[in-house]
């Protein structure tokens, strides 16, 4: 578990470098408020640009002098391809809000567990389970946090390091979902497929999917009507 842990650490930093200078690309929604800009800053990082607000989601993986200063950065659990204290210190500015899973250990962060909600600039945030079943000495039950932040009228998961588990079954209109995919410690394709007819989101991102078969969950969607996916460079 430990060498798990460490390869981990050394593959954040990779990334780090890596992305570096890197021309992330960017995708805008149509709200019934504003457009909502989604940039795509590299394997499980995201940046949310609304309404003059900027929310990161696990900035891991990016050079982040360049890139705005947050007004919430959402954490979803300690892994080191998910949290970089440097990072979150290069971010924040007076007022940042962090919102993290227990286990961060983050000081001055606002703990969320699964199944809290509240509301921070005006966004209504939910922590909702993040774990494997099958795998689960890599994300244990109980532990990390996915999201359900609302910008507008748009219901927007990220889903962090899970597997398709059942409690997403509960969720409800969900108009983006980002899942990951990634063997040993996320989903396959079929499970994301799985997970997708759980709630059926209007639009599917795969996130955290280095090394994995895209072609393939492609193949799969075809027999999934009504859910577009979109493939975004995040490495």
């Amino acid at each position: 578990m430990r060498l798990e842990i460490s390869l981990l650490g050394c593959f954040c930093i990779l990334l780090i470098f890596a992305q570096a200078g890197a021309q992330f690309s960017t995708d805008t929604i149509k709200t019934a408020k504003g457009d909502l800009r989604i940039t795509f800053l590299g394997h499980s990082s995201l940046l949310f640009e609304y309404g003059g607000k900027a929310v990161y989601a696990d900035p891991a993986a990016a050079d982040y002098a360049k890139l705005p200063k947050a007004d919430i950065i959402l954490i979803t659990h300690e892994h080191s391809d998910h949290l970089n204290p440097g990072n979150i210190k290069i971010l924040s500015k007076q007022g940042t809000v962090v919102i993290a899973n227990s286990a961060a250990q983050l000081q001055g962060a606002v703990v969320m567990k699964n199944g809290d909600t509240r509301t921070e600039m005006g966004f209504p945030i939910e922590a909702v389970p993040a774990y494997n079943i099958v795998r689960s000495q890599y994300h244990p039950k109980g532990n990390g946090n996915g999201y359900v932040i609302t910008f507008g009228d748009k219901r927007i998961y990220i889903a962090a390091d899970t597997e398709n588990i059942p409690e997403m079954k509960a969720l409800k209109n969900i108009e983006i979902a980002f899942l990951p995919m990634n063997l040993p410690y996320t989903m396959t394709p079929e499970n994301v497929v799985d997970a997708v007819k759980l709630f059926k989101p209007k639009i599917l991102y795969i996130y955290h999917y280095r090394g994995s078969d895209t072609e393939k969950l492609q193949t799969l969607m075809k027999d999934v009507p009504g859910v577009e996916l979109r493939i975004r460079k995040m490495y």
